[in-house]
């Protein structure tokens, strides 16, 4: 076997439920890596009474309907999502998130938490590290909510099955530098109104990735405390959050 001569990773990556001897799984790291396959980065902001999902949006082709090109998802009234990686994955994911929303609901007669929906996905992207008929996905799902209890949450899974609640998280091929400029801005003051957070959130995509957004650029989905649960913003209040970050510059 010339694949055994290939250093300590030799082999081990073949098999997605076999460790290397570093205790590592090849296949799920590899996973990690086809989210930057995108090459989007995206982002969730929590603030006081709200909490924000922004996306790059890039339409990879001309002769596509710009309008049906989205990374942005509701899964409940209330919970909605944002994917990043790889599209055919994410949107696999995103219907198991509402058949598992709609399942819980029937069985228990109210809406899905989100830190339920949340753990309910990562349980099953964690049977996909174990099990060697399926390949875990290639996506990451960053989830927002406005919760009676809590107030504004804001969750994110990965291919391994972790999950987790934030104040600020991201995803993507700038997901570091995204993050370091969140911790940054975190550290000097809490975020506070709606404006606020979809701002900050604007402004750290724009950072990280260097570019200047038109509208028609980003997915903005938001959730406030007002009973109207998940929303997407449309074009012309992106803009108008656009100009009041440009006139704060």
């Amino acid at each position: 076997m010339a694949s055994r001569d290939r250093g300590s990773s030799a082999g081990f990556d073949r098999h997605i439920t076999i460790f290397s001897p570093e205790g590592r799984l090849y296949q799920v790291e590899y996973a990690f890596k086809a989210i930057n396959q995108s090459g989007l980065t995206s982002l969730g902001v929590r603030g006081q009474d709200s909490a924000v999902v922004v996306s790059q949006k890039k339409i990879p082709d001309k002769l596509l309907d710009p309008s049906t090109v989205t990374n942005l998802f509701r899964l409940t009234d209330n919970i909605g999502c944002v994917m990043t990686g790889m599209t055919a994955d994410s949107r696999s994911q995103v219907q198991r998130a509402r058949y598992e929303a709609a399942n819980w609901k029937y069985k228990y007669g109210y809406e899905i938490p989100i830190d339920m929906l949340c753990k309910r996905i990562s349980d099953i992207s964690q049977v996909y590290t174990q099990n060697a008929e399926m390949r875990p996905l290639g996506c990451g799902m960053i989830l927002i909510s406005y919760d009676d209890e809590n107030g504004p949450q804001l969750y994110k899974t990965d291919p391994s099955g972790y999950y987790c609640g934030y104040r600020a998280c991201s995803a993507g091929v700038k997901q570091t530098e995204a993050n370091n400029f969140l911790e940054k801005k975190l550290k000097k003051n809490p975020i506070g109104t709606e404006d606020e957070a979809i701002q900050t959130a604007i402004a750290a995509l724009s950072s990280v990735v260097s570019a200047d957004f038109k509208p028609s650029d980003l997915d903005i989905g938001i959730v406030r405390n007002d009973g109207k649960g998940f929303r997407v913003l449309s074009e012309n209040e992106i803009d108008s959050h656009l100009i009041a970050l440009a006139e704060k510059d």
